[in-house]
């Protein structure tokens, strides 16, 4: 179930001098380095690959740039929130905080354009909700009580904690014993007769065990689901298999038989529909999956050195530019364009090379492994001033930047039908100050 026919686009150690057919050299020399590059045609293609489940939800977290919100609202895709900031992004894209009020024409139940997922509600979030009228995807029974204080006779989903995980990164596993997502699923029986008790119907059901896990892992929630749902009874009406849709990082790793997943999905919500006489919605919620691929980090090499038997590469992007490598010694593609656009031989020989940022962090390696040990990568001979173009950084990329060493954040910029536009300006050393004081 894991095979697939789709590979991955990305360069692997090769020469790359367009994205999305718009020149390296030309966006480095226009918007500067480092720089988010996202491609609006790769982020279409992976919404249509979801195309046959009732609701694409998005979760914002892994890439919340308004106009990436903005493109994929226009696509129909709905959203996912976890605090009141992304809230306010969500409405500032154009979504709209409530469902509309007729049934959509296949019987299904209404869609509801925002949800909140958190397990806690902090006071900002909890106000928020409650001042839009969102519908809630609630990880604890805490949030229950709290919640029926403030929205009286509200509907809930519940995230439940199927006492089973997986990823790519214990950091990124989200279900069992380990994990502190989502109500654990032997007290969904207390947490039903609490939301009874506060005046509140449960509505929805939602399972997420891990992000970058296998399609064989996210099949068992399926099951797991299945028998939840018959605990909670005929009020539900939307069931969501959440997240964490593996992609290909790595050479030779291919997409997932989605088709199958969906097949899989499918029956189980038309068990549930045998079962409580109504239409359910089957809701996905991708984070990586719609965005990663699109993302690029643009980034110029300024030092090209030896430590002892090493070849080192430095370059004007760090972990406070992409953060994925040194938190989960995650891979990424790279490529290199030669400075300034000029020629150079494809067919030249490879060197193992280390690839490094510009932080006063011995961390700050952008080929290491989960543990932090140094790697190597094969790449082109490198020289100071050419471009290195760090792939597949669409998701959990410019979201979670800082301005550690007191560096500003990037600009981003989005290129759709051959253009690029940008879509966030760089910060500036004054915007690093502002709202301080001596």
């Amino acid at each position: 179930m894991i095979a697939g026919t789709q590979t991955s686009m990305a360069a692997h150690g090769g020469i790359r001098r367009q994205i999305a057919g718009v020149d390296v050299a030309e966006l480095a020399h226009e918007y500067g380095t480092p720089l988010y590059v996202y491609d609006a045609a790769m982020i279409r293609r992976r919404c249509e690959d979801l195309s046959a489940w009732d609701t694409i939800r998005f979760a914002q977290k892994a890439c919340s740039n308004l106009a990436v919100l903005g493109l994929l609202r226009r696509l129909g895709v709905m959203v996912d929130a976890v605090s009141a900031g992304e809230i306010h992004r969500a409405l500032a894209a154009g979504y709209s905080p409530h469902a509309p009020r007729a049934a959509a024409a296949d019987g299904l139940p209404a869609v509801h354009p925002i949800v909140y997922t958190a397990d806690i509600f902090d006071r900002e979030s909890l106000d928020a909700v409650v001042t839009h009228g969102l519908h809630v995807n609630c990880g604890s029974s805490d949030m229950i009580e709290q919640l029926a204080e403030r929205m009286p006779g509200a509907s809930i989903t519940l995230r439940v904690n199927p006492g089973f995980g997986h990823g790519h990164s214990q950091k990124t596993n989200t279900g069992g014993e380990g994990s502190k997502h989502g109500i654990w699923h032997a007290d969904i029986a207390d947490v039903l007769r609490r939301a009874e008790w506060a005046g509140l119907s449960v509505s929805g059901l939602h399972m997420h065990i891990g992000s970058g896990t296998d399609l064989a892992h996210l099949a068992e929630v399926a099951g797991a689901l299945e028998r939840i749902a018959g605990e909670i009874g005929r009020s539900l009406t939307t069931i969501s298999a959440g997240g964490g849709l593996p992609i290909p990082y790595r050479p030779g790793e291919e997409h997932a038989d989605l088709s199958g997943y969906f097949t899989l999905w499918d029956a189980t919500r038309r068990k549930l529909e045998d079962r409580f006489g109504h239409r359910i919605r089957l809701e996905i919620e991708p984070g990586r999956y719609l965005t990663a691929e699109s993302g690029f980090v643009v980034t110029e090499v300024r030092a090209v050195k030896r430590q002892g038997a090493k070849p080192y590469i430095l370059v004007d992007a760090g972990f406070n530019t992409l953060a994925r490598p040194v938190l989960y010694g995650s891979y990424h593609p790279m490529s290199l364009c030669p400075r300034d656009g000029v020629s150079r031989e494809e067919g030249l020989p490879q060197e193992e090379v280390v690839v490094g940022g510009p932080l006063c962090e011995s961390g700050d390696i952008f080929t290491q492994s989960d543990g932090g040990f140094v790697a190597t990568r094969a790449l082109p001979k490198a020289a100071v001033g050419d471009l290195l173009v760090i792939e597949i950084a669409g998701a959990y990329g410019f979201v979670m930047a800082s301005n550690y060493n007191s560096k500003p954040l990037p600009a981003e910029v989005l290129v759709e039908d051959g253009r690029a536009r940008i879509v966030r300006r760089r910060q500036s050393v004054e915007d690093l100050v502002r709202g301080e004081t001596v």
